[in-house]
């Protein structure tokens, strides 16, 4: 045979022994996966069994907690409604009892009412033969007596206005004596506490200051020789210096207060130093004058934070400042403007305005008298064109233009800082009453009491504190004396202000004259 047929049968059969082992491999393999598989299925199987029976195990579990849980729920709501249905028992019985006792006393107040209403008819019965009877009595009596009624009624008034009269005057003279016993053990108390609360001083000197020396001998270093030191003194300050036989002191004289204070601190200074010459007098005045005006700054600090009011122009603190050195009819001008403020305030809060302006305009009411001794004008205008020029509000500048009355109140709040200061100005004991005040004030004492019907003379004595009153004796009897000087004392106290308290001494006299022939 040919090679090239050897070989292709060669190659056939190569192809084929590699194909029949190929089918071969392949369905060993397919044998192999389709056993795995069933091993994997089987295994399934059970794991699914596994799983099914717990799930229907849990399950059973889980249906008999349920179950034994609605059985105790049960039995709860079972055991609570039979405690509920007890307690409404209870209720129930209770209500049935109330609701007999309520039939039980309605019952009685029907028989009640019943009885009263016959009670009632016959009261009004006897009020009918009382008012017959007693229309029968009076006609009675006016025939035995001879007087209508009306006369009967007068007469008897009369009397019993007599006894009563009596009898209140010997009422009022007992209370009268037992409160005078009392009055002595508690007035020296209410004195001493009076004091207490009002330790401020209203009223002060206006015009000297007194210099303490630690001895006599240094009157001459003050004067100095041929008076060289005292005159340079004056002529720094300008303040009059007094030196005579006043036994260790200076006296300081002057009506500007503030040259004096100066004079009073650059003479201190002086004496603590010792050296008193022409130029140690200039440093010293030189210092003393900033202390002053170191002072007036804080006084005027003080008072703005004394009275709450912020925002005041610098040059306005110092001008308040400048106002402890001021007074009006002895008072002093820095702390009546601070009490205006404070009274301001108080009003203003009362009725509801801004407290802090009505403060403000209180505060800086009387501005203008610190330089009314340097300027030309009235404190008022001064005042004015001072508040203007440092940008104060229109309301304080008309609160200030208007509180003595020169000008209409344009607000409220000028109006309460006119009240405030007229309280701060007339209370008793803040200024120095003049000669005028004083006589109006006598003059009126007796006037009030004159006024009263059967009063002959009265005079006012002891400087304002006590009224003594004639009366007539034939119209004014020894009761009526008590009641005549009680009205006095209301009818002074109703129309007059003054301090203390005064005596209104009534007094009656009788007296009898004969002749001997």
């Amino acid at each position: 045979m040919p090679i090239g047929i050897l070989i292709a049968a060669a190659v056939i059969l190569v192809l084929v022994t590699a194909i029949v082992s190929h089918y071969a491999t392949v369905s060993n393999l397919r044998k192999n996966a389709d056993s795995k598989i069933g091993n994997a299925e089987n295994k399934a199987r059970e794991i699914i069994d596994d799983a099914v029976k717990t799930a229907e195990a849990k399950k059973k579990e889980s249906l008999l907690e349920i179950k034994e849980e609605s059985i105790r729920t049960k039995n709860e709501l079972e055991k609570e409604t039979k405690e509920r249905r007890a307690e409404l028992q209870r209720y129930e019985k209770r209500v049935l009892s109330k609701e007999e006792t309520l039939d039980k006393k309605a019952d009685a107040i029907e028989k009640r009412e019943a009885g009263f209403a016959a009670k009632e008819e016959k009261l009004r019965q006897r009020e009918v033969k009382v008012d017959e009877l007693t229309k029968q009595r009076v006609q009675e009596l006016e025939r035995i007596s001879g007087l209508t009624s009306e006369q009967a009624k007068e007469y008897l008034l009369k009397t019993v206005e007599d006894d009563v009269k009596h009898d209140t005057a010997k009422i009022i003279k007992e209370l009268e004596a037992q409160a005078k016993e009392e009055a002595d053990k508690r007035a020296r108390d209410y004195v001493v506490t009076a004091i207490q609360r009002c330790a401020a001083d209203h009223v002060a000197e206006t015009t000297i200051s007194v210099v303490q020396l630690p001895g006599d001998e240094m009157k001459g270093r003050i004067i100095g020789r041929e008076g060289r030191n005292i005159r340079t003194l004056e002529t720094l300050t300008g303040v009059e210096l007094i030196i005579d036989d006043t036994p260790e002191a200076v006296v300081l004289s002057g009506f500007d207060p503030i040259r004096r204070e100066v004079a009073r601190i650059a003479l201190e200074k002086l004496i603590v130093d010792g050296r008193i010459h022409p130029a140690r007098i200039e440093e010293m005045v030189e210092k003393a004058q900033k202390e002053v005006d170191a002072m007036i700054r804080e006084e005027g600090e003080s008072a703005a934070l004394e009275v709450g009011v912020h925002g005041i122009h610098p040059e306005l603190i110092k001008l308040l400042g400048r106002m402890k050195f001021r007074t009006s009819y002895g008072q002093n001008a820095l702390r009546h403007s601070v009490e205006v403020a404070q009274l301001s305030g108080l009003l203003a809060g009362e009725i509801g305005l801004d407290v802090r302006l009505a403060k403000r305009a209180g505060l800086l009411h009387d501005i203008g008298k610190s330089i009314d001794h340097d300027v030309e004008g009235s404190h008022i205008q001064i005042g004015v064109d001072l508040c203007r020029k440092y940008k104060e509000s229109a309301t304080v500048i008309n609160a200030v233009e208007a509180h003595h009355g020169d000008v209409e109140p344009e607000s409220l709040i000028a109006c309460i800082v006119q009240a405030a200061d007229t309280i701060s100005a007339a209370r008793p004991g803040a200024r120095r009453e003049t000669l005028e005040t004083y006589t109006n004030r006598l003059k009126q004492l007796e006037d009030i009491s004159n006024q009263f019907k059967g009063v002959d003379k009265s005079f006012a004595i002891q400087a304002g504190r006590e009224i003594r009153v004639m009366v007539v004796p034939e119209q004014i009897s020894d009761a009526d004396m008590v009641l005549l000087a009680r009205d006095i004392s209301k009818q002074i106290e109703y129309e007059l202000e003054y301090p203390g308290q005064i005596k209104v001494n009534v007094i009656r006299e009788s007296r009898v004259v004969d002749y001997a022939k």
